[in-house]
């Protein structure tokens, strides 16, 4: 069975890099149709994917896969970006997103008032932060004005490492209530947390830059094998700020963004084998999020939990955008554009991994309504990306003429 797993995923991931092109212009994207593919040939339908991984195993995909695009993403971010166009990416980091979250938790009280408060913030921290995977066709693609593709490829690369110390606050909380532990002793817990991942993230970046530059300066470096370095970089730092007590994930996001600033104009290449290790691994967690997860919990999308899922792709992300974005020069179109282009995805995959094993009240209904988001946002956004974008363009050259 395992050989047999392996075939199908190999000639499904070769099929579609062969074909991307004629996909990816159309309706469809990488993670819609690996995650359509789980769903189809895994044991919910054919059955010719059977993959056999535990909760463990499917947290370790999910947590490695995060920590190198939290890596690749706050190293490919061009911070001075933030100060451009308006500041949109500040607006909608430091505006649109904590708002988010408070619309996320208000909608929650309201549909699920049998689930405790805490654990209706952590639903809507787990639900905030975008995937710029999903949104690459909009991203990525010319006919979108350049100040809206730079302002939402900020936004999805800084804001789920922005969620990550909000969600261990929250779950810290959630410890000192259920174990009524004095709130210092899980504030301590936070801080450590935070405060050596950081630390683990800084000093792993500083000692790496300082052996580059040391390696480059007597030509010791190929080609070959510093296409690794970043990803060994990634994944050290994740490890061991894990090892040592604190989040990995802050370690890995720290990391990346010091390492872009030093290593400047060098990042781009370095970072290649990154980006393709990254995509290589969304890819297997898309298959195993479509074969698995959602079948498991698909008796559990009750008609309260469908209703937030698309209230959490408009509403509750769309309406704090447009506040957001008072102000600038954008017309409502562009707002609203801006807004839906949220998609949900890989670090929202990983948050409702990371609390599958949590003592949370309401577990199951968090985990049902995070994965129900998840996967109306990659059929949504998937099938709507390439026809707005091309609107935008006929608008554009609507007003040129």
């Amino acid at each position: 069975m395992l050989y047999q797993n392996l075939a199908v995923l190999a000639a499904f991931l070769l099929l579609y890099s062969i074909f991307a092109g004629r996909f990816e212009s159309r309706l469809f994207n990488g993670p819609l149709m690996f995650m359509l593919a789980g769903l189809l040939l895994g044991p919910a339908a054919i059955g010719v994917l059977q993959p056999h991984i535990n909760t463990q195993g499917i947290r370790l995909l999910a947590e490695l896969t995060l920590a190198i695009v939290l890596f690749s993403d706050a190293a490919n971010a061009n911070l001075r970006v933030l100060r451009q166009h308006e500041s949109l990416p500040m607006r909608l980091l430091l505006v649109g997103l904590p708002l988010t979250v408070v619309a996320g938790w208000l909608v929650g009280y309201w549909l699920f008032p049998q689930v405790p408060v805490l654990e209706l913030a952590i639903l809507a921290t787990i639900l905030a932060p975008t995937d710029a995977a999903l949104g690459k066709a909009v991203v990525s693609n010319p006919a979108v004005p350049a100040p809206v593709r730079e302002g939402l490829n900020v936004e999805s690369g800084l804001n789920d490492g922005i969620c990550v110390p909000l969600l261990l606050l929250l779950l810290g909380l959630l410890v000192e209530v259920q174990t009524h532990e004095p709130l210092q002793l899980a504030l301590e817990l936070i801080s450590e947390e935070l405060g050596i991942g950081a630390l683990v993230g800084i000093g792993l970046a500083l000692i790496a830059w300082q052996l580059l530059r040391f390696s480059h300066r007597h030509h010791w470096q190929m080609p070959m094998w510093s296409q690794l370095t970043l990803p060994g970089l990634a994944l050290l730092c994740f490890a061991l700020a894990q090892r040592l007590g604190g989040s990995g994930f802050i370690a890995a996001f720290v990391g990346g963004l010091l390492s872009g600033y030093l290593l400047n104009r060098q990042k781009h290449t370095l970072l290649l084998a990154s980006e393709e290790f990254a995509s290589l691994l969304s890819v297997i967690t898309w298959l195993v999020f479509g074969a698995l997860v959602v079948p498991a919990y698909w008796s559990s999308f009750t008609p309260q939990v469908w209703l937030y899922a698309v209230l959490s792709l408009t509403l509750i992300r769309m309406l704090p955008v447009f506040i957001s974005l008072l102000g600038t020069s954008l017309d409502s179109e562009t707002r609203l554009f801006i807004g839906w282009f949220g998609p949900r995805g890989l670090a929202s995959i990983v948050f409702a991994v990371m609390i599958m094993d949590s003592n949370l009240q309401a577990a199951s209904s968090v985990l049902a309504t995070a994965i129900c988001t998840v996967l109306l946002s990659v059929l949504l956004h998937g099938i709507s990306a390439n026809p707005w974008a091309a609107r935008m363009a006929a608008r554009r050259a609507g007003r040129r003429a």
